[in-house]
């Protein structure tokens, strides 16, 4: 499901428009984005939670040439599913 697809499923699903459920998303994906940029974790109950985790530095290795290369360190987002969810899709 890509983005369009989400909007109209959510605009059907909550009896919105299409340009309202475009609004409600992109404001979900900004909060979430400054939550997260801030170093907050969001939690949606029976869904799941986004985290910031900080990836460490390490070596790695070019795989055509075979040389050694230096790998930095680095923040990542990370979801872990709800019980909610995880039972959905099982």
């Amino acid at each position: 499901m890509n983005k369009a697809e989400l909007i109209d499923a959510m605009a059907a699903g909550a009896n919105l428009s299409k340009a309202d459920a475009k609004k409600a998303l992109d404001a979900f994906v900004d909060a979430t984005s400054s939550a997260l940029k801030g170093g907050d974790r969001v939690a949606l109950v029976g869904f799941g939670s986004f985290s910031v985790s900080t990836r460490a530095a390490r070596i790695g290795r070019n795989p055509q040439t075979g040389k050694e290369i230096s790998i930095p360190a680095k923040k990542v987002v990370k979801f872990k599913a709800g019980a909610d969810l995880s039972k959905i899709i099982k």
